[in-house]
């Protein structure tokens, strides 16, 4: 089975900051990018060593911190998907 996931892991890690205000203008403008962010992959994989279903690929996790100085956790879940799949839905909510 292809890898396509850990590409896009890479890329979300290398250019997080741009694609929070591509696709998420208003989160990103809450965030105080001059603090920086920190991936939290090793706690995701902790946190959630296996689904249900058994083992699953998990997309990025990282902490900010608002400009209220709070901090949080975002979490992104990205498929990619090239064919037509009858039962990605379900997996996209799994």
């Amino acid at each position: 089975m292809s890898d396509f996931d850990n590409p896009w892991k890479e890329a979300l890690d290398q250019a997080f900051e741009p694609f929070a205000a591509l696709l998420f203008p208003t989160a990103h403008a809450d965030i105080d990018w001059a603090r920086g962010y920190v991936p939290l992959d090793k706690e995701l994989r902790q946190a959630i060593p296996e689904a249900a279903v058994g083992p699953r690929v998990v997309d990025f996790l990282a902490r900010v911190w608002r400009r209220t100085g709070e901090e949080e956790w975002v979490l992104v879940h990205v498929e990619v998907q090239g064919r037509p799949d009858a039962a990605f839905a379900e997996r996209m909510y799994t």
